[in-house]
């Protein structure tokens, strides 16, 4: 684990007034060359813990007030998440569970996830594999992340939101936009609205900024325009999509 505490930058349906419950787990299974989040991603910045270690944390949480416990990029690691959650569930954890990931998830894996998670959260990175492997490492990620998004939604369904504007349970999108359309939105977006539901939750990301290897990649090098960002917002909207955050 590299971190974790009440995090207010995620988005309000998370973060509410108190906080989502943030815990950052080291490591991942993509390469991206622009993370953000390098240091504990590539470079697995953190710290060992055992199950009743990892369960304590994850009751500090609730005693604190989160509204939900968001676990950061987990997927790599979800056999020793799983362990602690019922460790906490027997100290009297009761939280929305969060799995918040990179959408290059196992169908197997996530299908063992079953009941356990209460909102998925992936990213949806691109729309075609060529750049996904060019800027990620991974020659099968379209097809692979449009598996996981159908198992999510079958499991959790479309983001339901509570009387207090928190959210409860069910699947909500982050799509984050590349400079010169690398991501693929409007592919992206028509699979979301055509093949998941017309009221799927999405937020279209506008804070990309060159990070780790991006320096060294044409086009990666600069933030998006506010015409960029603004061109895939419509892209979704012209899919049919209607619920951002």
């Amino acid at each position: 684990m590299a971190s974790y505490g009440a995090h207010h930058g995620e988005e309000a349906v998370l973060a509410g007034r108190f906080g989502s419950g943030a815990v950052f787990l080291s490591g991942c299974n993509l390469s991206c060359a622009y993370c953000q989040n390098w240091s504990i991603s590539q470079r697995r910045d953190g710290t060992d813990l055992t199950a009743h270690e990892l369960a304590t944390i994850f009751l500090r949480i609730q005693t604190d007030g989160c509204h939900n416990l968001n676990l950061v990029t987990p997927t790599h690691q979800a056999h020793a998440l799983v362990e602690a959650l019922a460790v906490a569930a027997a100290g009297g954890f009761d939280l929305p569970i969060v799995w918040n990931c990179g959408g290059y998830e196992a169908l197997s894996a996530l299908r063992l996830l079953e009941g356990i998670v209460d909102i998925y959260m992936p990213d949806v990175k691109y729309g075609d594999d060529a750049t996904a492997l060019r800027l990620s490492g991974i020659s099968d990620y379209v097809g692979r992340s449009r598996i996981a998004i159908r198992e999510m939604h079958r499991q959790v369904g479309d983001l339901a939101i509570g009387a207090d504007a928190i959210a409860r349970r069910g699947l909500l999108v982050r799509h984050l936009v590349l400079p010169d359309g690398l991501a693929g939105t409007p592919a992206v977006m028509r699979f979301l609205a055509e093949e998941i539901s017309l009221d799927t939750y999405v937020n279209v990301m506008d804070q990309y900024h060159a990070s780790h290897r991006a320096g060294e990649i044409p086009s990666l090098d600069r933030r998006i325009s506010p015409a960029e960002h603004n061109g895939a917002v419509q892209a979704a909207e012209d899919a049919g999509l209607h619920r951002f955050a």
